[in-house]
């Protein structure tokens, strides 16, 4: 069956605020007084995909569970507030190539962020008017899959691709009875998929794949 949308993940696979949102969660533990090591890039790539509770969690392992919500909270704020200021980096053709797909399928989001990421990221990119809908964690409190499912359902969708870079993104497209198409540029390694995306030119095909 032809292609009838493209569901794509945000972080990791259309661009990457690890460095922005590592700066904003140590001026979080700077402002609540919690004595950490500075967080890096790195440290906010390794739970990147996760809903924000839980990323918070197992970054912060040695924290109380008090502490956790706390920074949670605090940093779901700040993340969005800095990334509003910063941005991130667009990978390569992710612009682009937006552009030229959203004229002949409709291009939504479902991500695991916090509720008004995805806006900062329409506004920041300016690609906003390239999605037709999208879908998160902090606005339903669901997991992937079911998101995954009510945007399906929303939009009455037959065959769509799930564009994503972690193992998360193909749990969730498998629940669905997805295609999915790992983006090996992102954060996930040796990940399980129907097809390898090495660069965002590799998307395109997907729209005449059998």
């Amino acid at each position: 069956m032809a292609c009838d949308a493209l569901i794509f993940d945000l972080d990791g696979t259309l661009w990457d605020t690890t460095h922005t949102c590592a700066d904003a969660w140590n001026a979080v533990l700077a402002e609540l007084g919690i004595a950490h090591r500075p967080m890096t890039a790195d440290d906010v790539r390794a739970v990147t995909g996760r809903p924000h509770l839980e990323g918070i969690r197992l970054a912060f392992p040695s924290l109380s569970d008090a502490d956790v919500h706390r920074v949670a909270d605090a940093t779901a704020r700040a993340d969005t507030l800095a990334i509003a200021e910063r941005g991130g980096t667009l990978y390569p053709d992710v612009a682009s190539l937006l552009a030229v797909l959203h004229d002949r399928v409709p291009l939504c989001i479902v991500s695991n962020c916090q509720a008004g990421y995805v806006e900062t990221f329409f506004e920041w990119s300016g690609l906003g008017a390239c999605f037709t809908d999208f879908e998160c964690w902090g606005n339903t409190g669901r997991d992937k899959a079911e998101n995954v499912r009510r945007l399906i359902t929303r939009r009455r969708l037959r065959a769509p691709w799930l564009v994503g870079d972690t193992d998360g993104d193909g749990t969730a497209a498998r629940a669905n009875g997805l295609r999915f198409a790992w983006a090996a540029w992102g954060f996930g390694t040796d990940v399980r998929c129907d097809r390898r995306l090495d660069g965002f030119g590799d998307v395109p095909p997907l729209l005449d794949a059998a």
